[in-house]
């Protein structure tokens, strides 16, 4: 069986399952693209006998199958490349294809519970995962869709995308319609859970230019200034002067008053008179 793999990996490879499988801007398409070098319907593909035959729907455009124009019932094959347009398709038969470098081989999806539990697989390429038979990794889980989801490998980096199933994929506990998957991860579909084992990536760490960054505090000694020997420290003015008006005064001495200078007088002019008469 053959499925289209875009060029610039703008989605997830596409299984040729249908027998009529059309190409175009209508809504009605089987692949619907919305570049305006597309016309409405632009080329369909049909299935007869397990062989995929290629027509143009009569487009000004044109459709080309390895750099070549063709028109009707022009038969593919696998890694034949079909340009419509600007978009570039690969006709890819998984059966047949090539395993990828040794370096994609390094991603393992292992069931940690349901069906299969304890069983690893190798992901190469793109792997589809659900109830149909035709899937990579097939289960039959009632609660899974018949194409579930898609795990598919790009530039080493392992992705999964959801296939518009009836009861979604958690990954982490988290809905999610896409995700790009970590060593670690847990995928939950149904009752059946993934873990991802792959390559350690190492992230650096960002530094926040705008954080706060604190500086240990250094205890260095107090400097204390060399006292000269035999020399008294300078009192300071200000301070005596505060002090001394601070202290209590002193009680000043009164002078003597003016009745005990008189009794004094009065003392001498008796003594005086006294003398004066002795002396007569």
């Amino acid at each position: 069986m053959l499925r289209i793999q875009f060029a610039d990996n703008r989605q997830a490879p596409i299984w040729l399952v249908d027998e009529r499988f059309t190409i175009g801007q209508d809504s009605r398409n089987s692949l619907v693209l919305t570049d305006p070098e597309i016309s409405l319907f632009h080329a369909e593909i049909r299935q007869d006998h397990g062989q995929y035959y290629l027509s143009d729907c009569g487009t000004p455009g044109g459709t080309f199958v390895n750099d070549e124009r063709i028109g009707a019932r022009f038969q593919l094959r696998a890694d034949d490349r079909v340009r419509i347009g600007n978009l570039e398709l690969l006709l890819v038969d998984p059966a047949k294809a090539r395993p990828k470098a040794e370096t994609a081989a390094r991603w393992f999806l292992q069931v940690i519970k349901g069906e299969h539990e304890g069983q690893k697989y190798h992901v190469t390429g793109s792997m589809t995962f659900g109830r149909s038979v035709k899937c990579e990794l097939c289960f039959s889980d009632q609660e899974l869709s018949r194409r579930h989801c898609e795990f598919f490998l790009k530039d080493d980096v392992l992705e999964v995308k959801d296939l518009a199933s009836a009861n979604g994929m958690y990954v982490n506990q988290q809905k999610v319609s896409t995700a790009v998957l970590q060593p670690g991860d847990q995928i939950r579909m149904g009752s059946v859970t993934l873990l991802v084992i792959g390559p350690k990536v190492v992230a650096p760490q960002s530094v926040d230019e705008d954080a706060t960054l604190f500086m240990p505090v250094v205890n260095l000694p107090k400097a204390t200034a060399p006292r000269p020997a035999g020399r008294q420290p300078v009192a300071n003015p200000l301070r005596a002067a505060a002090q001394k008006s601070a202290a209590p005064a002193e009680p000043t001495r009164q002078a003597p008053s003016k009745l005990l200078i008189g009794m004094l007088l009065v003392v001498v002019a008796v003594a005086a008179a006294f003398a004066g008469k002795t002396f007569l």
